[in-house]
């Protein structure tokens, strides 16, 4: 047996500390190591029993470890190449990496705005309104298809300009009329209708822009 009379932490690493026993130094280890085996000054131990125990937990940890680096820098290349959600990136993380392992990836992501599905879904509401010119509901599936949660896709769109969602509305469907405007109108009217539709926009907007272009010509419907 042998009695620990000294838990110092090391100068370099702060993770780290060293043990030793009978004032000889026996080995160092993860301070994290210290509490879950509730280790202290004055404890009487068998060394061979404890090394055993602690080489196994360091080489879990170890282990641990390398396992995190590899899905912390698969993570980052993955973005790299474009921006993700939280849930995509547990997604492609979860074909290699266990549970524990994301998770620690995800804090650190988070931490260091790496993932941000506020930001990320600000910036898609903004591509597609202004870029793309779609309507709330294209908007609202895009971000439902980029594993955003519902509540912040429900912020998301409330901050898009109904005035501007009009706007491009009216500028689609003016642009297929152009093309369409020879046509037999009711055709005309229920295609274009029906473009506006697959761009996400709801009934009521469709009405207003149909109404303009077909000079409010009530009889037709889309």
């Amino acid at each position: 047996m042998g009695i620990i009379t000294k838990i110092e932490s090391q100068k370099k690493r702060d993770d780290r500390v060293n043990i030793y026993v009978d004032e000889k130094f026996f080995m160092a280890i993860y301070k994290e190591l210290v509490f879950t085996f509730n280790l202290k000054k004055g404890q009487e131990i068998d060394p061979n029993y404890l090394k055993s125990i602690l080489d196994d937990e360091m080489y879990m940890k170890a282990k641990n470890d390398e396992m995190y680096m590899k899905a912390k820098n698969k993570a980052l290349s993955i973005l790299s190449k474009a921006s993700q959600s939280e849930k995509q990136i547990k997604q492609k993380l979860a074909k290699d990496y266990e549970e524990d392992t994301i998770d620690r990836v995800i804090e650190f992501l988070q931490k260091y705005k790496f993932v941000d599905d506020e930001d990320l879904a600000s910036r898609i509401v903004n591509t597609n309104v202004n870029l793309n010119k779609y309507g709330k509901n294209k908007i609202k599936q895009n971000l439902y298809n980029k594993g955003i949660d519902k509540s912040i896709i429900e912020n998301a769109i409330d901050e898009i300009d109904t005035d501007k969602e009009f706007e491009n509305a009216f500028y689609l469907g003016k642009k297929r009329y152009e093309r369409l405007k020879n046509e037999d109108q009711r055709k005309a009217y229920q295609k274009i209708g029906n473009h506006l539709a697959y761009k996400g926009f709801n009934y009521d907007i469709i009405k207003k822009v149909l109404n303009k272009l077909f000079n409010d010509m009530d009889e037709y419907s889309c």
